[in-house]
């Protein structure tokens, strides 16, 4: 029988090693978009998701508290530990990329352009994690020669059972704050004297995140808009791509207060500001939507 994108997805889920993880994705990706994978999935099937990706052990796992400072990009070591850290997001983000495919596509019957939207971010999740892991050996270290953490995947497990909230969540607040804070990262680099790696998140990392987190917003608004809708899921789909912050009002009031029922119920705490407003916006989601969430907003409202 021929091999579903979630038969694949579940292949790269259960591969331990990230590189082949990432090479695996690659060529799945890859067969989707150019027609080779044909189906998403059996119907006929029961999936079974597994509740934690396969990982190695070779990277020594902490708490966020614990995590060491990465510094400001100012020493080789500094830089070799903010590198690092972005390597290990990544080889998670290749993770969540397939399990959103494999834990939502059946379950929620979500239409092609979804597997697809995901596809394309797992792939290059997977370009991200190879050319960043690449880059650390560049600098004189390797993946696992310091401590990380499992944030991202506390909170893929936490939305488990969910999909609005995986997508708020993983997508439109995890994926926005990188978004927030990759430019000031930038600089740092720049500022240490390392052009390269400035230059692979500036002109690869950064602007396909915007894109990652644009996929989050509108496969959320998709979902909010089917809840209410009649539409056949092609007019759901052009529907969730095209509106926007200023336009069907009460439609999009809906959205954004589900947004913030979603953050608040499954994510731990407000959100930090400063906002990449401009990278946001681009993305398909103003201020509207973040900032009742933030520090700043609950400690002017008396709420903190």
């Amino acid at each position: 029988m021929e091999e579903t994108l979630v038969d694949a997805a579940l292949r790269v889920l259960n591969t331990p090693d990230p590189v082949e993880k990432a090479r695996i994705g690659d060529t799945v990706a890859t067969q989707w978009l150019n027609g080779i994978i044909t189906h998403p999935y059996d119907e006929s099937l029961v999936l079974l998701v597994p509740d934690r990706p396969a990982r190695l052990s070779n990277v020594k796992l902490v708490s966020p508290s614990s995590m060491p400072k990465l510094g400001r990009a100012g020493t080789l070591q500094s830089r070799q530990a903010i590198v690092h850290s972005l390597v290990h997001t990544e080889s998670w983000a290749i993770d969540l990329s397939w399990d959103i495919i494999a834990r939502f596509g059946k379950q929620e019957l979500m239409p092609r352009d979804f597997f697809t939207d995901f596809v394309k971010v797992a792939q290059d999740e997977g370009r991200h994690f190879t050319l960043l892991a690449t880059r650390l050996e560049e600098l004189g270290s390797f993946y696992g020669a310091l401590p990380a953490h499992d944030g991202l995947w506390d909170s893929a497990t936490a939305t488990s059972k969910h999909l609005l909230a995986r997508l708020a969540v993983e997508h439109c607040v995890h994926e926005a704050r990188g978004l927030d804070v990759l430019p000031t990262t930038i600089s740092r680099f720049r500022n240490g004297g390392d052009d390269q790696t400035a230059d692979l998140l500036e002109t690869v990392v950064y602007p396909e995140e915007i894109t990652h987190c644009a996929a989050g917003v509108k496969w959320f608004k998709y979902l909010c808009l089917r809840s209410i809708s009649t539409k056949t899921a092609e007019e759901q789909s052009e529907c969730a791509a095209e509106t926007s912050d200023g336009g069907g009002a009460d439609e999009i009031e809906m959205v954004i207060r589900t947004f913030h029922d979603m953050v608040r119920a499954y994510f731990r705490g407000p959100l930090k500001p400063p906002f990449n407003e401009k990278a946001r916006k681009t993305a398909g989601f103003g201020p509207q939507w973040y900032e009742p969430l933030s520090k700043m907003h609950l400690r002017n409202s008396g709420h903190c």
